[in-house]
C-alpha cells in the first residue's frame, strides 16, 4: 500500500526537491539523464536480485541433495515447490521493497551528481547498487549506495562533477529540508547521527571562525548550505549502512565531522562531505562490533531504548 512504507516518502520528498531545484534554481538537468539514471538502478536492482537469490537457493538445494538419499530428495524439492507457490505473493512484494531503495538512491543520483555524458550516469548508477551485494559484512551493506556511486564516477569518469553550491543559502529551503528530512527521521529513530554530525561540524566550523577573527556572517555562509543538509537529514542517516547502535552512530557521526572539517578547511576540497563518508564507511563494521545492537528493519514495529526499529522476530 502506498506511504505505509517511510520509503514512499522519502521518495516523494526526494522527487519534490529534484522538481523544486529546476523549478527555483534553473538547473541544466538534462531529463534524458535522470530517468536513464532511474532505469539503470531498477534494471541492475532487478537482475543482481534475481542472480544472487537463485545463485543461493541453488547452492542450498545442492547441498541438501548431497546430505540425503533422492527419494528424500524428491519429497523435499515438492515441498519446496509447494512453498514457492503459497510465498509468490511475498516475493513480489520483497522485489517492490528491494525498487524503493533503488529508486531513492537514483532520486539521489539525480539531485547531486552532474555528467555531460549518459555513460557517466550508467557507471554511478550501476556501481551504486552494486555496492550493496558487493561490499557486505554479517548481510549488512556498509556503504551508502548514493554516495559510492557518486565518488565512483568522480573517480572513473573525466566528466561527472558535483556541485555542492548547488541550493544557494536562502532559508525556506532550509526549512523544506529541515521539516521533510525530519518526519522520515522521526520515523526512522536516526536524529542522534544528524545532531551529533551537524552539531560536531558547525563546532569546529565556529572554534575556526573564532581563531581567525572572521566576522559571523563568513561561518553561516558556510553552515548555510542546501547541500550541506541534504546530506545530513537524507545521506548520512542511511539506517541500512550506518552503524546499529546508538553510540556507534554518535562516534561515527563525529568522525565523518571532523574529517570533513579537515578535508574542507585544510586540503580545499569542495566536496569533502561525500569523500568523508566514502572513506569512514568501512568503519561502521568496527563500530557495530564494539557496540552490538540489533539491526534496523523497515517492517512496521517498535522502538528500542537505542532507538532502533525493532520487528516482533527480532
Amino acid at each position: 500500500m502506498l506511504f505505509k512504507d517511510i520509503r514512499d516518502y522519502q521518495i516523494s520528498f526526494l522527487g519534490l526537491f529534484l522538481v523544486v531545484g529546476i523549478g527555483t534554481r534553473d538547473w541544466t538537468l538534462r531529463p534524458e539523464l535522470i530517468g536513464i539514471t532511474i532505469a539503470t538502478c531498477l534494471i541492475t536492482q532487478s537482475l543482481l536480485s534475481f542472480v544472487i537469490s537463485h545463485w543461493s537457493l541453488a547452492n542450498n538445494n545442492g547441498q541438501i541433495t548431497n546430505n540425503i538419499d533422492a527419494s528424500a530428495a524428491t519429497l523435499l524439492l515438492t515441498e519446496t515447490l509447494r512453498e514457492r507457490e503459497r510465498q509468490g505473493q511475498t516475493r513480489r512484494v520483497g522485489q517492490i521493497t528491494n525498487l524503493r531503495s533503488a529508486l531513492i538512491t537514483s532520486l539521489g543520483l539525480s539531485l547531486l551528481l552532474r555528467a555531460d555524458h549518459w555513460t557517466t550516469m550508467v557507471i554511478a548508477a550501476t556501481s551504486a547498487i552494486a555496492s550493496k551485494f558487493l561490499f557486505q559484512f554479517g548481510n549488512k551493506h556498509f556503504f551508502n549506495p548514493a554516495n559510492f556511486g557518486i565518488i565512483s564516477a568522480l573517480i572513473l569518469t573525466p566528466d561527472a562533477w558535483v556541485s555542492p553550491g548547488q541550493w544557494g543559502e536562502e532559508w525556506w529551503y532550509a526549512l523544506l529540508f529541515a521539516g521533510t528530512g525530519g518526519m522520515i527521521l522521526q520515523r526512522v529513530g536516526r536524529w542522534d547521527t544528524t545532531a551529533a554530525f551537524l552539531g560536531s561540524y558547525s563546532l569546529l566550523e565556529a572554534i575556526r571562525n573564532l581563531w581567525l577573527g572572521w566576522t559571523w556572517d563568513v561561518y553561516w555562509h558556510r553552515l548555510m548550505s542546501g547541500s550541506l543538509l541534504l546530506f545530513a537529514l537524507f545521506m548520512i542517516t542511511d539506517p541500512r549502512s550506518i552503524p546499529n547502535s546508538r553510540i556507534g552512530r554518535v562516534v561515527w557521526a563525529f568522525c565523518i565531522a571532523g574529517l570533513t572539517f579537515i578535508l574542507r578547511n585544510y586540503f580545499f576540497v569542495s566536496t569533502a562531505v561525500f569523500w568523508a563518508l566514502f572513506a569512514l564507511a568501512p568503519l561502521t563494521i568496527l563500530l557495530d562490533v564494539l557496540w552490538s545492537a540489533p539491526r534496523f528493519s523497515w517492517q512496521e514495529g517498535y522502538r528500542g531504548a537505542g532507538g532502533e526499529l525493532l520487528t516482533p522476530n527480532s
